[in-house]
């Protein structure tokens, strides 16, 4: 097994809050919303929009009433197949069109069927999983596919369903191969490339027929996304490719708890969005309550916001806010926040915290969740509020994992914090 290098097993200690936290993006008309991340408690989430009822022809009260949330992870690890590091077979959700391109000819096959194995991967509703769904491929290509190639990297191991009709599924896990990293749930792993893409094909099959087109995708759920950045910026264009999933990149959103250095290459080599897990308006809250902090403080993570989004045009990023009951949720964290992001083409989501029991921390209530948002919206801000779902299954957000029996130590809170906790 490869581990991670330390610092980046300290960084992702450092940034349990951001797990911990709900974060997700305002459900848009007309959309159903997917969200992951790039570790192993990776979570879908699908929120049926009202106002799509119009488009899809289906009753009102479908949408009113169904909240679905997946909570996915894998088995096998994608590459080498079934983690075995003696397979030759490749994962072929893995690959970027230029690389599976390569790989089709080194096989001996035009780069047309290249083309032709993509949009049955990706595009026009195919979204094949096994080589019996290539439909249209010659004999002799798909007994190549069969022979040298695999399409699967998800199992699902359970379903659990809560009140409000939020579905959360558990996944199954292999473990020989894999890199590790440590999390607020315990040892998990990086997934791959191809185990983050294929979340979104199986979110296709399952729900498209049902809710329409899935068109908003976020990464994030029980780990730091940039700290498999690779994968992540890797399976982001996979998405956004025209000729595949076709997302917009406006709509694949990646969540942050501030890694300096990542966020700056990531603002550089993609497209896709950004979002941000700020949840404090001071050095002393954050390093607190997200230790990511004391290496990258507030003023360094703003500050290179600012410069790099200077040159992005028409771009906002997202800076998602989990209000925590006596912490960080006074009126003057409010006028602070304001201040904070002044400057900076942003929009803020004021998000409820799920309680788990890996941490001392209470939501705060409904009614000045919304007295917090409306300072924000009287100073112009652009600000939504975010309230829970699926909470009594531990399907909510922050929730999406089960608690092992390593738990992360609880830091020490500070002398006027207290009595919040």
């Amino acid at each position: 097994m490869s581990r991670l290098p330390n610092e980046a097993v300290a960084e992702d200690k450092a940034c349990r809050c951001h797990r911990m936290s709900l974060r997700c993006l305002p459900t848009p008309p007309m959309a159903v919303i997917v969200r992951w991340t790039a570790f192993s408690h990776s979570s879908l989430a699908f929120f049926p929009s009202p106002s799509a009822t119009a488009r899809l022809s289906l009753p009102r009260r479908t949408f009113s009433r169904f909240t679905r949330r997946l909570s996915l992870a894998t088995s096998p690890p994608a590459y080498p197949e079934s983690g075995d590091p003696t397979s030759s077979k490749v994962l072929l959700k893995g690959m970027e069109f230029s690389e599976l391109e390569k790989w089709v000819k080194s096989q001996g096959f035009r780069s047309g069927q290249a083309l032709m194995l993509w949009k049955c991967l990706y595009g026009n509703n195919n979204w094949a999983q096994s080589c019996d769904e290539l439909a249209g491929l010659n004999k002799e290509f798909r007994k190549m596919l069969s022979e040298n190639s695999s399409l699967m990297a998800l199992s699902v191991k359970d379903v659990l369903t809560a009140s409000d009709g939020t579905r959360k599924v558990g996944p199954s896990f292999s473990f020989s191969a894999i890199r590790l990293c440590l999390i607020l749930m315990g040892l998990r792993k990086h997934l791959s490339t191809a185990e983050i893409v294929e979340q979104a094909v199986f979110a296709r099959r399952l729900f498209s027929s049902e809710f329409g087109s899935i068109t908003n995708v976020v990464f994030m759920g029980m780990g730091e996304p940039l700290h498999n950045i690779d994968n992540v910026i890797k399976a982001a264009a996979i998405m956004v490719d025209e000729q595949g999933l076709q997302f917009s990149p406006r709509k694949v959103t990646v969540s942050t708890s501030g890694l300096v250095p990542q966020l700056k290459r990531f603002l550089h080599e993609s497209t896709c969005a950004l979002a941000v897990s700020l949840n404090a308006t001071t050095d002393e809250v954050r390093n607190w309550i997200m230790p990511i902090n004391r290496k990258y403080n507030l003023s360094l993570l703003l500050e290179t916001l600012r410069e790099e989004l200077s040159s992005k045009h028409k771009y906002k990023v997202l800076f998602e806010y989990v209000l925590l009951a006596g912490v960080n949720d006074s009126m003057e964290d409010a006028k602070r926040l304001i201040e904070l992001v002044r400057g900076i083409p942003c929009k803020i989501n004021l998000i409820s915290f799920n309680p788990h029991c890996g941490t001392q921390f209470k939501p705060t209530p409904e009614e000045k969740m919304i007295e917090f948002r409306n300072v924000l919206a009287e100073a112009g801000v652009v600000v939504f509020l975010r309230l829970s779902r699926g909470d009594d299954q531990m399907a909510a957000c922050g929730q999406l994992g089960k608690p092992g029996y390593i738990q992360p130590p609880l830091l020490r809170v500070p002398q006027r914090f207290q009595m919040a906790v």
